[in-house]
């Protein structure tokens, strides 16, 4: 945690300029966070001009609305807004836009991250669903690049959203000692790169970010590119000519917050556009051809995905020691593993589009399933995130997949789902959404079973909720949380239980699939002994595939770390 001030004492911020019809919805969800808000109608026209002048001080909550009869930009609106804030005795300024683009049920997270890390601009980083322009998404890669150059860091993941909490006496500090930012639309990523220059920290979050149908925008494209392009130009001379300083100064990466270590609320990286473009790029170069576009994408996540980057080192070392105690993995081990998962969700897309010969999966150990399709009643499927299990069943026939009901937690990676099922909606059929297997669920997948379902889950990753419900096993010599929810569920199920790994193996794919239980057990009297015995014999399956080819393993999170409750 950084340094603490004295006071946190925050207060809301919304420049606005034409846009009006939000706003009263965003003023409710930030009085009901108890946050005074400052309003600065930045020369709107009417009706807006109207609608802003109708708050209220007490509407504002004590905050206040402040007009500008010409137009100053939004860096002026903002810096007004700062001085009226400062002012009035508060520490932090939480920025929100008028325009409805974010997402307000992300405030309360905004905010106990600033109230954590009281020195450090807290940001949201946005995104985005398919409303996002393709021009302003390729332009914010574009800053994403320069805002690297200028600070000589990957630090900040983006610079452009204007949904943050600033610390006011750094925002004070900045203005005294070199002046105002860029005023206009380089306002938010000037100021931030500066600030991030002198030493204040970087905190950010994912938040989602819509583009409204009736949305206008006030950026001018011509003009505002042009001020962009000056404001990159300033700070690369700024950096350049303060590197000393600057390198002295640079802030320390905050630590992960703990809410973030569990696999379920890492955030989806990677927008719906970009997903997009990697798949025009299959159809139009193929796979060879895809991957090599892919390259530099996955570069940039690899350096700038900390927390998934260290976690890929962490599985690496403890896999290689365990095949070679003399070999430790390095860079390019970890940039593989990313482009090896990557070929995973391109493989997986070209599957469920029905370009991908069936004969592409080869029998491995199979013999159980032959067992499984003749048999009538239904079975429990364990399966986890080392190589491409997806692929076998986008690859079964229609009968086949029918049977299946494959239980999920996607929230996290709603982009990807939501661009495949585009493309291919049988990729959502029988998919169940489960956030936590309570009695309900568990009655309807046993009444699906008598039927001859056969119930798929994830063995590998601890529950969303009740992370109460896990053991600890040995896996790759280490302590490991194993979820014991597939137990549980396979003795209310009654039914035999079966593992299922599909991994790639040049250029085609093996499928393993055996008999883990006939029956599971469970009695009251060992029942946790029970429990603990087949999570183990789980990890040592999981084990022993995940050897044969280490970069198959898909669990971008600290797999070792003890199980915790996710606020």
């Amino acid at each position: 945690m950084t340094g603490r001030t004295a006071l946190f004492r925050p207060c809301a911020i919304i420049p606005s300029r034409n846009h009006w019809r939000a706003l009263p919805s965003i003023v409710e969800a930030l009085r009901a966070l108890d946050l005074a808000v400052f309003i600065i109608d930045d020369g709107s026209d009417e009706p807006a001009a109207s609608a802003l002048a109708a708050f209220s001080q007490a509407d504002l909550g004590g905050g206040a609305v402040h007009r500008f009869t010409v137009n100053q930009g939004k860096g002026g609106a903002v810096i007004q807004a700062f001085h009226m804030a400062l002012a009035g005795g508060y520490t932090h300024a939480l920025q929100v836009d008028a325009d409805g683009q974010h997402d307000l049920a992300a405030l309360p997270k905004l905010l106990d991250r600033a109230r954590r890390h009281p020195d450090a601009l807290v940001t949201g980083v946005p995104v985005y669903d398919r409303s996002v322009p393709l021009g302003r998404a390729i332009g914010r890669w574009v800053t994403h690049i320069w805002v690297w150059i200028e600070t000589l860091s990957f630090q900040i993941r983006d610079s452009m959203c204007g949904f943050r909490v600033y610390p006011l006496a750094a925002v004070a500090a900045l203005l005294a000692e070199e002046g105002v930012p860029g005023r206009r639309m380089d306002f938010d990523t000037e100021i931030m790169v500066r600030l991030f220059l002198r030493g204040t920290p970087i905190s950010d979050l994912s938040v989602s970010v819509i583009y409204p149908p009736d949305n206008t925008s006030n950026f001018d494209l011509w003009r505002d590119n042009l001020r962009i392009t000056w404001m990159h130009t300033r700070l690369v001379f700024h950096m350049l000519a303060n590197l000393p300083r600057v390198l002295r100064h640079r802030p320390d990466r905050l630590p992960a917050d703990g809410a973030q270590t569990h696999w379920a609320w890492l955030a989806e990286r990677g927008t719906g556009w970009g997903l997009r473009f990697c798949f025009a790029c299959y159809r139009l170069l193929g796979r060879t051809g895809c991957r090599a576009v892919l390259a530099p994408i996955v570069l940039y996540f690899y350096l700038t995905g900390r927390e998934q980057r260290q976690a890929s080192r962490q599985f690496l070392i403890r896999a290689f020691r365990a095949k070679n105690p003399q070999e430790r993995p390095g860079f390019l081990d970890g940039y593989r593993h990313f482009m090896s998962f990557a070929g995973r969700a391109l493989d997986t897309f070209i599957g469920w589009t029905g370009q991908m010969a069936p004969e592409t999966i080869q029998p491995g150990k199979v013999d159980d399933l032959q067992d499984a399709v003749a048999d009538p009643y239904g079975a429990l499927i364990i399966i986890s995130h080392l190589g491409n299990a997806d692929l076998s069943r986008a690859l079964l026939d229609d009968a086949t997949r029918d049977r299946l009901a494959i239980l999920v937690h996607t929230h996290h990676a709603a982009n990807y789902n939501k661009v495949l099922q585009e493309f291919r909606a049988a990729a959502a059929v029988n998919t169940i959404q489960v956030t936590e297997l309570g009695p309900e669920i568990a009655v309807s997948l046993k009444e699906r079973v008598d039927r001859g379902t056969w119930v798929v889950i994830a063995g590998d990753r601890t529950p969303v909720i009740s992370r109460n419900r896990v053991v600890t096993t040995s896996f790759l010599g280490e302590p490991a949380p194993l979820s014991i929810g597939p137990y549980l569920l396979a003795a209310l199920l009654d039914c035999p239980v079966y593992t299922l790994f599909c991994l790639r193996e040049g250029d085609r794919y093996r499928l393993y699939f055996e008999k883990f239980a006939d029956r599971i057990d469970l009695p009251r009297r060992n029942r946790e002994e029970v429990l603990q015995a087949h999570a183990q014999r789980f990890a040592m399956r999981l084990e022993e595939y995940a050897l044969r080819d280490p970069y198959q393993w898909y669990n971008f999170f600290d797999f070792w770390a003890p199980s915790h409750d996710a606020d």
